[in-house]
């Protein structure tokens, strides 16, 4: 289950560049974005991989590696 509905990159989030899931990229938009496990247990530091899906199928379009961020949870309420 992906948690994970928007990231905010940034030491500012007034002027810090945000991802969602959803955002239009060109032909593509962002299906999701996750916290990568094994980099976390590996090298002790978070990163964040962004995934977009296209006409080409679905693809790795950015990692965020050991910046300032803010994370938004999909929260959904019955």
């Amino acid at each position: 289950m992906n948690l994970i509905r928007k990231i905010v990159v940034g030491q500012n989030p007034k002027d810090a560049m945000a991802y969602y899931v959803g955002m239009p990229v060109s032909t593509a938009k962002v299906s999701f974005i996750v916290l990568d496990d094994e980099h976390l247990h590996k090298y002790q530091s978070k990163r964040y991989l962004i995934y977009i899906e296209g006409p080409e199928g679905t693809m790795l379009w950015k990692s965020v590696d050991s910046m300032p961020c803010m994370i938004e949870y999909d929260c959904k309420f019955d």
